[in-house]
């Protein structure tokens, strides 16, 4: 009879056990409310990924501090990819770049899987706000700075590092209102307790399509096939204002390669089915995909490109 030993013993069951993954459920953790973008993004893809992988796939929302609190859960899970993180430029570049004690490093505490969908941000009014045009807001917040109110996701959302974005370069002052998700803040622009909100097209484009909103530019280098009517940042004034929101799937850092790949094959399969594409073009938003390299070097320069952008317009957490 052969003996194995002890040490062997433990890398052929480790190995046995990655051969198998998954074998459980599988948590997404959303760090924002339902509803918002990043919100979307999970729940389109996660029926698709559940039967691709075998395992259930389960979205579980822990919202707050712009996005920190969920990512950092993630962070300090098991690295065993039963809990992932649905990643945003809001977790992964604009937190850690405006707050120096970010609890985590994204660049040392991820394991990026592979991004999924982009989607770019509209700049939306409620539809009884007399601003038709971003000239006209601009030119009614230019005389009494701090007047006009601008919702966020929360602080240190990537909405709000957007909207401190466009106030530099537009030379106007917005008094922020952070909420606790995009919902929330569509929920009171709507009802008209603040007068604008820079959110992606997946959160807010069916409320302006539904006469719920008014939308005033969108943020990608061609109209939005959702919103045909809405001027680019380019046509409305603002040609150098083109911030897009990146959503990824996230694991912890030192999981192991063979289940980030097993990840990765899995998400890049669901991303081509036709049904899942139409999904995110129904929302507004375009499917990526690709290698975790590639997604790991996106984060790498998002969070160099808001860094630049938080020092430039000299952007405080509130």
């Amino acid at each position: 009879m052969r003996i194995v030993p002890f040490a062997a013993s433990l890398l052929l069951a480790a190995t046995s056990a990655l051969a198998q993954y998954p074998t459980k459920p599988i948590k997404i953790i959303v760090p924002f409310a339902p509803g918002g973008n990043v919100d979307v993004t999970a729940r389109v893809i996660a029926p698709a990924l559940q039967e691709a992988l075998g395992q259930p796939v389960i979205i579980e929302n822990k919202p707050g501090a712009a996005g920190t609190i969920g990512a950092d859960f993630v962070v300090r899970a098991p690295a065993d990819g039963y809990t992932l993180l649905m990643g945003s430029n809001s977790t992964f570049s604009v937190a850690p770049a405006l707050n120096p004690k970010n609890p985590y490093n994204p660049l040392k505490d991820f394991a990026p899987i592979a991004s999924i969908a982009s989607t770019p941000f509209i700049l939306v009014v409620n539809p009884n706000a007399p601003m038709k045009t971003v000239a006209e807001l601009v030119a009614r917040a230019k005389p009494e700075p701090g007047k006009l109110t601008m919702a966020s996701a929360g602080t240190g959302s990537s909405n709000h590092l957007v909207g401190e974005y466009f106030q530099d370069l537009a030379g106007v002052k917005f008094t922020h209102v952070p909420y606790k998700g995009s919902n929330p803040a569509i929920s009171d622009l709507m009802g008209g307790q603040v007068d604008m909100h820079f959110d992606q097209v997946t959160s807010a484009g069916n409320q302006v399509v539904a006469g719920k909103l008014r939308a005033l530019l969108v943020t990608s280098k061609e109209r939005a096939p959702m919103l045909p009517n809405v001027p680019t940042a380019a046509e409305a004034g603002f040609p150098s204002f083109g911030p897009i929101n990146v959503t990824g799937l996230i694991a912890p850092a030192n999981t192991p390669p063979e289940i980030v790949a097993a990840l990765n094959t899995a998400i890049n399969k669901v991303l081509q089915q036709p049904g899942v594409r139409e999904k995110y073009a129904g929302v507004g938003a375009v499917t990526t995909g690709g290698t975790p390299e590639q997604f790991a070097a996106y984060i790498a320069e998002d969070l160099a490109r808001w860094t630049k952008v938080v020092k430039d317009a000299n952007v405080k957490v509130d």
